[in-house]
């Protein structure tokens, strides 16, 4: 059982891929799950706990790759929980958390492969500079998503995010004009304020982003060098220098 996709823009808006896309990622998910099952199988049988052929033994619900790629998009896109996406794949909870935790690393080799990841750290302004070779303006924000509210007090005041009104997790996204992501932030807590989250990946001190216009679509607000926000409009070259 999967998806019943019929026309692209459901495609779209239940995988966030156009067809293209998909198909791109298909090719090399294959090579991903066949050199990962080979791998797998192998080790089993060196360790003894393998005696059937490939391919043995109960067939799973997510039988194609293009359901298991579909699965792990449709995750990634919608955010369900495990009940709520086993439900729509013929999977108890259980198992679709199991699924996922098998085949996300997989999609993550298929786009490392594809060269679509973007960059998690960078360790030096020229590294970044490499990354944005060829750009003049950047978008800078931060997305915020909700996370379940812990039982420690202390837990639940470092996640709540106040401007949210809610428990939350944060990363700073950098992108280009055209919405093409070039760094995701490693994970904050919700109570982080955005420019500290900044300063923490960019420090300061390093003239990150001299060679460029930075943009945010959160505020109108410009942003000199002695008024630093996280929520500028426009920032002058000589900013962060």
């Amino acid at each position: 059982m999967a998806l019943e996709i019929r026309i692209e823009r459901q495609l779209k808006a239940l995988t966030g891929v156009n067809q293209k896309q998909l198909d791109k990622i298909e090719q090399i998910f294959a090579q991903v799950y066949q050199e990962h099952k080979q791998t797998a199988y192998e080790a089993a049988v060196t360790a003894g706990e393998r005696e059937r052929a490939p391919g043995g033994g109960r067939k799973p619900k997510l039988l194609t790759l293009h359901d298991k790629v579909i699965f792990v998009l449709y995750y990634l896109k919608n955010y369900p929980t495990f009940d709520v996406l086993g439900s729509h794949f013929g999977l108890a909870g259980s198992k679709a958390h199991d699924n996922l935790k098998g085949l996300l690393p997989l999609l993550h080799e298929s786009l490392v492969r594809l060269g679509v990841m973007p960059q998690r750290e960078f360790h030096s302004v020229e590294e970044f500079r490499q990354a944005c070779a060829g750009l003049e303006e950047i978008i800078i924000d931060v997305t915020e998503r909700p996370h379940h509210r812990p039982g420690d007090n202390e837990q639940q005041r470092d996640f709540y995010s106040g401007k949210k009104r809610r428990h939350t997790v944060k990363n700073t996204v950098i992108s280009t004009i055209e919405k093409v992501i070039l760094f995701l932030g490693h994970t904050f807590s919700g109570r982080q304020h955005d420019y500290t989250m900044l300063k923490e990946e960019f420090p300061p001190e390093a003239a990150w982003f001299a060679f460029l216009k930075v943009k945010s679509s959160t505020s109108s607000r410009v942003v000199t060098s002695r008024s630093m926000s996280p929520n500028w409009r426009w920032i002058s070259p000589r900013i962060l220098t």
